[in-house]
């Protein structure tokens, strides 16, 4: 869980927009942007997957480690579901024409669905102990 958040952060600095319109360019999902493309100013939900991410690594950890397991383990489940839903709402928002979604775009929104995976075992595994 932990692994894939971290990925999952690293990920969000990877072009998650590009196009090749007005001379081309790319955006990540920190709200950097190179080129003709122009992202909104202010927090975004890139910056809240990258805020989210970084709880996901502190949960997975303690859920790893063994500390409070359960709510570890729950709480890593409620955020990797958030990031999925960030993911696709940062997708619904920013790839229309001429804006065409980058390979970090997909990246993170794969280690998203990892880390739901992740979470839902290591959940399953500490109900299990009893």
């Amino acid at each position: 869980m932990a692994l894939c958040a971290a990925v999952l952060v690293v990920a969000a600095w990877l072009p998650w927009l590009t196009t090749s319109a007005d001379g081309g360019g790319r955006a990540n999902a920190i709200g950097g942007a190179v080129g003709s493309i122009v992202l909104p100013r202010g927090f975004g939900p890139g910056q809240l997957i990258v805020l989210l991410g970084s709880t996901l690594i502190v949960a997975g950890a303690m859920a790893g480690r063994g500390l409070s397991e359960r709510w570890a383990s729950a709480a890593g489940l409620v955020i990797s579901l958030l990031l999925v839903a960030l993911t696709a709402w940062y997708y619904s928002l920013n790839v229309k024409p001429p804006m065409a979604a980058g390979y970090g775009l997909y990246v993170g929104g794969a280690f998203a669905l990892a880390a739901v995976v992740c979470s839902v075992w290591a959940l399953i595994a500490t109900l299990g102990r009893r």
